[in-house]
């Protein structure tokens, strides 16, 4: 077992049900999901789970936050994993003002690329509510696909327009 495949991980109770986060040694956080261990652990691909919350405590206190209204940006190191493009398109979701949506469309636009990538991208995303992959919408407006739900979707966009 390396280091880099070492995470540590905890699960905690927020308004939209339970919460994990992943971090690794560096403390960067590199995979949250509502849900347990089982949805995290689908979000992490092979990574080993270490069952403490050590170094995780920034991420929750954030996350919390951000529930609780007195957070709207999150400042965490990050380190999600996946391709140049992909990394290309969540830097890009960050800079998406909270309370704010862009289209697919928009975020093609922006990235040089499609919207049919762009959402492939998204749908990738393995930090879910601190890389807001929320916050993107069908050019119609509609609330797209979301992996937790489209329900959750409309739920998070309600707490950060309020």
């Amino acid at each position: 077992m390396t280091s880099s495949n070492l995470f540590h991980y905890a699960s905690f109770n927020t308004p939209e049900g339970t919460f994990s986060v992943a971090v690794d040694a560096a403390g960067s956080v590199v995979a949250t999901a509502f849900g347990g261990k089982a949805a995290l652990q689908g979000r992490l691909g092979r990574g080993v789970r270490v069952g403490d919350a050590s170094g995780t405590d920034a991420a929750r206190r954030q996350v919390q936050e951000w529930f609780r209204g007195k957070r709207r940006e999150f400042s965490l190191g990050l380190s999600p994993r996946g391709t140049p493009f992909q990394r290309r398109v969540w830097a890009a979701l960050r800079r998406i003002p909270c309370g704010q949506t862009r289209s697919y469309g928009e975020m093609a636009r922006a990235l040089g690329s499609s919207p049919r990538a762009v959402g492939r991208a998204n749908a990738t995303n393995p930090i879910c509510l601190i890389v807001p992959c929320h916050r993107v919408i069908g050019s119609d407006g509609s609330l797209t696909g979301y992996a937790f739900g489209v329900r959750r979707k409309q739920r998070l966009l309600d707490i950060e327009r309020a």
